[in-house]
């Protein structure tokens, strides 16, 4: 596993073998980014990065400049290598929680995010739950990302916030948007 860009490109970050996890692979994480860099500024966005696993996407948004990333993990093996991979690199921009997302999601957080990317283990019974989580939580700004991976047999297409869904290879990205401020209240506004 590397950093793709930024400060830090090309760093290589090694996993101990113990660790249980299914990465997202370089190329799915390079066009990942490719298309958040054509959207945001990502020196000035905060981002939330939920199921972190070894912490490669969070590392991603630091190594570009990032300057507030939440993360959260509940394997405790996977968080003690998020820490000290965090203070390896001295990314002290990066938050590393350790908990359950369900639980994380349903209490009160102090701030929304521009950018909320999950990464959850494919066989998650409520994985097609999130989406709903996120939005209900109103834990996204106005004009904010949520994007999730995921297996090949969920399709959002229906969801009100659905955006589009990009795949590389067996890696699938569902990206969801908030509504921009100026439509929310003229949605309010018609149903008034």
């Amino acid at each position: 596993m590397r950093i793709i860009r930024g400060t830090y490109r090309g760093h290589r970050i090694l996993p101990p073998g113990t660790l249980h996890l299914r990465p997202t692979t370089d190329l799915a994480k390079e066009s990942l980014f490719n298309i958040l860099e054509n959207h945001f500024d990502l020196e000035e966005v905060s981002v939330l990065d939920l199921f972190s696993g070894t912490g490669s996407i969070s590392y991603e948004f630091a190594s570009r400049g990032t300057p507030q990333i939440t993360l959260v993990e509940m394997n405790h093996r996977n968080i003690r290598f998020i820490r000290d991979t965090l203070r390896q690199l001295n990314f002290r921009q990066v938050e590393a929680l350790q908990g359950n997302v369900f639980p994380f999601l349903r209490h009160a957080l102090p701030h929304s995010f521009d950018i909320i990317f999950a990464d959850p283990p494919y066989d998650l019974p409520d994985l097609d739950k999130l989406p709903g989580m996120v939005f209900d939580r109103n834990i996204l700004k106005p004009g904010g990302w949520f994007i999730l991976e995921h297996p090949k047999q969920y399709h959002f297409g229906d969801h009100p916030r659905f955006r589009s869904m990009k795949k590389y290879s067996q890696v699938h990205f569902s990206f969801f948007e908030e509504k921009e401020e100026d439509n929310i209240s003229e949605d309010k506004a018609l149903t008034s």
